[in-house]
C-alpha cells in the first residue's frame, strides 16, 4: 500500500517542527524548498526538529533537500537539526548518506503536534523538478566521498540536460 507523502509544519516560540508523512519523493521537493526559503527569513529561531516517525520512505531527492535544510540551519542559525527517526531501515538510509554529519539523529523525542498544519504542495514544471533533483544530489555529494560515487552519473546526466546559456 502506497501512502502519498505530505509535509506538516508548525512553529512556536522559535522551535520549528517539520514532519514528513508517508512516501516523501521528489514531487514534494518544491514544498521543502519553499519551507527552506521561509526558514531563511524567519524572525525567531531556536531549534528545528525534523520528525520522520510517520515517514514510510524517502527518495534521494528528499534526503538531499533535508541535508540542505540542515546546512541552512547551521549556516544561518548556528544550529544542528534534530532528526527523529525510530525506524531502523530509515536510520540506516540516513547514515548511509552521511546525514549524521549535518543532523543529530534521534530515535525518539516529544514534540507538540497539535499545531501542525500541512504545507501546500504546489505544481512544479519539469525544469523546476530537474533543478530540485540536481541541487539535492549535489548537496548529498558534498557530504561524503561515497555519495559522490553514488550520484555522479545522475548529476552528470542532469547537467547534460540543462539548457545552454548564451
Amino acid at each position: 500500500m502506497n501512502q502519498q507523502g505530505k509535509i506538516l509544519y508548525a512553529e512556536q516560540g522559535g522551535i520549528h517542527v517539520l514532519k514528513l508523512v508517508g512516501d516523501v519523493r521528489l514531487t514534494l521537493g518544491p514544498t521543502i524548498s519553499q519551507f527552506l526559503e521561509h526558514l531563511r527569513s524567519c524572525g525567531e529561531f531556536k531549534q528545528i526538529v525534523i520528525d520522520l516517525k510517520e515517514t514510510r520512505s524517502l527518495d534521494s531527492t528528499a534526503l538531499g533537500l533535508l541535508a540542505k535544510v540542515a546546512i541552512c540551519t547551521r549556516e544561518h542559525f548556528d544550529s544542528t537539526p534534530n532528526v527523529v527517526c525510530p525506524a531502523p531501515d530509515l536510520n540506516r538510509l540516513l547514515r548511509s548518506m552521511s546525514m549524521e554529519k549535518v543532523c543529530h539523529l534521534m530515535s525518539e523525542t516529544t514534540t507538540d503536534e497539535s499545531a501542525l498544519a500541512e504545507l501546500p504542495c504546489g505544481e512544479a514544471s519539469e525544469e523546476t523538478l530537474r533543478d530540485e533533483v540536481l541541487a539535492a544530489h549535489r548537496t548529498l555529494m558534498s557530504l561524503d566521498a561515497n555519495n559522490q560515487q553514488k550520484f555522479k552519473d545522475l548529476v552528470q546526466a542532469l547537467e547534460n540536460e540543462l539548457p545552454i546559456k548564451r
